[in-house]
């Protein structure tokens, strides 16, 4: 797609008023592919004035209506999905054949499931002597992240305005493209103007703007916990709601009776996925003591076949972040059994698919998130000591449980201090309540339970 050289404002692209532009590069091969604006504090308030300007007419707009806005973008999305997974690959640097399959189709899934959520949800009950009514929270102030550029958006904007909510987007500065290609299904899809607001720019000053905006009632937020805590503190000082979605460091835990071969298969295709910047992603393999060292060669093995299979990591400070923490786990004693900090490629901001044995809970590299295709394999003496490693950290996002019995399974996921566990390999479901216990958040995204994010409750008494 051409880039635009504005923001989107008030229904339509408009110059923004700062004169900074961010260069967009593609991590695959280095070049800049394009160039748009990098918004400033003026930008932000003045998609801020927008959507409360806005406002009113949405949240009084029914909820039938609201729902086939969002199914019109559903659809126009559908048609553009080619486009969507170019774009993705294009500034991202994910092999065409993953945009494809998750990068374009998983937010898909989640407009059309918000379309028919804003269709049939009942936004009033009767409790009582009371009416309760679900009202929008005002204008959504929403910070997304670079790794499912696509995805993150939907997941914000598509409950929102479900909700009735009007949203400033100010996506990141890495994947902008992907944040204008959907401005642009907004557009198309006739949602009204003001409603959807786009300013790109640069997290320490569009994001900050926005997340300190008084005219801002919700900053949604995902990305790191670190940058998660700063925004929590702004919001604090305003008493202003937010919802964040930040770090995990998930364990994959195999219990004996699991089927070895397929659980440490599925677990290495897990973190190579999406080059392995996946927030949720197992980063942490729990194998018995018993059947370690078999693990530990399936693991070898299977991280092989992904050497050219992956695409790169999405920022040339993303590949020495990685490459550091490779260096860190070789220097405080884990065994390198697959790839290593060297980079397998002359151009490109790639990083070899990465495994370490002999991990124990306590190195960096089983504690902090890496946010690259890097496997630490930890092993446990019997289940509470694997449960004391799972819960060993301070985030709490996802992980997985494989046993040869569902209920084996299940009975140890439901010990986990996290917010999502796979059973047996369980398959992604886009209205399931997806977010996490500890540092890695606040609140909730996808379904019924993101919708609520969205939301204020207010009661008539008679």
């Amino acid at each position: 797609m051409k880039a635009h050289d504005g923001i989107y404002l008030d229904g339509a692209w408009r110059p923004a008023a700062s004169q900074d532009v961010i260069e967009v590069v593609d991590p695959a091969d280095e070049q800049v592919i394009a160039r748009v604006p990098a918004g400033g504090a003026e930008d932000v308030d003045a998609a801020v004035r927008a959507a409360r300007a806005a406002l009113p007419g949405w949240a009084a707009t029914p909820p039938a209506e609201r729902a086939a806005r969002l199914g019109a973008l559903r659809d126009v999305l559908e048609a553009r999905k080619d486009e969507i997974a170019e774009t993705v690959t294009a500034e991202l640097g994910s092999p065409l054949a993953f945009s494809q399959a998750v990068h374009a189709a998983v937010p898909i899934a989640v407009a059309g499931s918000y379309a028919e959520l804003a269709a049939t949800h009942s936004f009033e009950a009767k409790v009582g002597n009371s009416t309760v009514y679900e009202e929008p929270v005002g204008v959504v102030g929403a910070i997304t992240p670079w790794n499912y550029p696509l995805h993150q958006i939907v997941a914000k904007v598509a409950p929102s305005l479900a909700a009735g909510c009007t949203v400033v987007l100010k996506p990141a500065e890495d994947t902008p493209l992907t944040a204008q290609l959907f401005a642009e299904a907004v557009h198309e899809a006739g949602v009204p103007a003001g409603v959807f607001n786009l300013v790109t720019g640069l997290g320490p000053v569009a994001g900050q703007a926005l997340a300190e905006h008084p005219g801002v009632d919700l900053v949604s937020f995902t990305g790191s916990t670190a940058v998660g805590r700063r925004i929590a503190a702004t919001a604090g000082a305003a008493v202003k709601k937010v919802a964040l979605e930040l770090g995990g460091k998930s364990a994959n835990v195999i219990l004996p009776s699991a089927d070895l071969a397929r659980a440490v298969n599925v677990g290495v295709a897990n973190v190579m996925s999406n080059s392995g910047q996946t927030c949720s992603a197992w980063t942490r393999m729990l194998v018995h003591r018993d059947r370690y060292e078999e693990a530990v060669a399936l693991a070898a093995t299977a991280a092989a076949k992904y050497g050219d299979r992956i695409g790169p990591v999405v920022s040339a400070k993303q590949q020495a972040r990685v490459r550091s923490y490779i260096e860190k786990g070789i220097a405080e004693g884990a065994r390198l059994i697959a790839g290593g900090p060297e980079s397998p490629r002359e151009r490109g901001y790639f990083i070899a698919p990465t495994v370490f044995a002999d991990v124990t809970p306590e190195m960096t590299i089983a504690q902090e998130e890496i946010f690259g295709p890097v496997l630490s394999i930890l092993r446990y003496d019997d289940e509470d000591d694997a449960l004391r490693i799972a819960n060993g950290t301070v985030y709490g996002l996802a992980g997985a449980v494989w046993a040869g019995d569902e209920t084996e399974a299940v009975a140890f996921a439901r010990r986990m201090d996290t917010g999502q566990v796979d059973i047996n390999g369980g398959r992604f479901n886009p209205r399931a309540p997806f977010g996490g216990y500890k540092q890695s958040g606040v609140g909730r995204e996808l379904g019924a339970h993101g919708l609520a994010e969205y939301l204020q409750t207010k009661s008539l008494q008679f």
